[in-house]
């Protein structure tokens, strides 16, 4: 789900109309409109303001995650670790994100995948770590269908299948062949 997707479920969930969100945020109801149907997002922050006010990290915000639970996870410990080949990370986690998708060029990747250690809290919230990007969102969520799908199975470790290699220039990310 989107953020547009996120905010209107999230909205509906606290049983506000799109008028008492607005009034709560000190904005029009037309820009929550806008927000919810895709066609812009809120400054920074307004986007802390709106988790603040509805109660909801910026992760249930501003994308998927999957939080692992004593309910989904059949390994003692609750965290697995996961190694990204691409970009050469290890991190042991209980939580993975998927960003929005991002605007760029044909080669430039369009979503990312974070990783966050929930029981790691600074002032600022849990830490994340980035694990890799992807060009679709089919393979974000295949790959965080295939983490859950570990940790179902008992596995403490996971390595990234469906990130893709990338080269950094200082303006951009490019996916290399």
């Amino acid at each position: 789900m989107s953020f547009s997707d996120n905010l209107k479920t999230i909205r509906k969930e606290k049983n506000l109309s799109q008028e008492e969100l607005a009034e709560l945020l000190g904005v029009s109801r037309q820009a929550v409109s806008k927000w919810e149907l895709g066609d812009g997002y809120p400054e920074v922050e307004k986007l802390l303001m709106i988790a603040g006010k509805l109660n909801v990290s910026l992760d249930s915000l501003m994308g998927i995650e999957i939080v692992i639970t004593d309910a989904n996870k059949n390994n003692a410990s609750g965290q697995i670790t996961i190694t990204s080949p691409h970009e050469g990370v290890i991190v042991r986690c209980n939580k993975v994100v998927k960003s929005q998708k991002f605007k760029g060029g044909k080669a430039s990747p369009k979503y990312a995948l974070f990783a966050q250690d929930q029981s790691e809290r600074s002032f600022w919230g849990a830490t994340s770590t980035f694990l890799g990007w992807y060009m679709t969102e089919e393979s974000v969520m295949k790959e965080m269908e295939e983490i859950l799908q570990a940790l179902f199975c008992g596995s403490d470790i996971y390595e990234l299948k469906y990130s893709v290699k990338t080269r950094k220039t200082f303006l951009s990310v490019k996916v290399v062949q």
